[in-house]
């Protein structure tokens, strides 16, 4: 991996998630990625033992110590044509979102 998210990386990426940022707002963007990037080098280089697991948890969850499951509960929007005003396209009160290119996984 890189050392860090060049401009031009930075544009690829922004486009392909069909983002518009201004100047300013790309650069800090851009920034801010290459500083949590480097957060996580740092954590990447810290020393562990053979026999910690990768996705250690900090407390761990067993059947007695579980949060139980809340309840899916559906709850209308008190303002849904405010929300569906910031979108860009909209249909039968649907998000219109742009196509994904998809690929074959092999």
């Amino acid at each position: 991996m890189n050392d860090e998210i060049s401009p031009e990386l930075f544009e690829h990426l922004v486009s392909l998630a069909a983002f518009a940022f201004d100047p300013e707002e790309a650069e800090y963007l851009r920034r801010e990625l290459n500083h949590q990037l480097k957060a996580v080098r740092q954590l990447e280089a810290v020393p562990l033992d053979a026999d910690v697991p990768p996705a250690m948890h900090g407390v761990p969850y067993t059947d007695q110590t579980r949060p139980p499951l809340r309840e899916d509960v559906w709850e209308p929007c008190d303002n849904p044509d405010e929300i569906l005003a910031q979108a860009p396209q909209v249909e039968d009160g649907y998000i219109i979102v742009p196509d994904i290119p998809h690929t074959e996984l092999d």
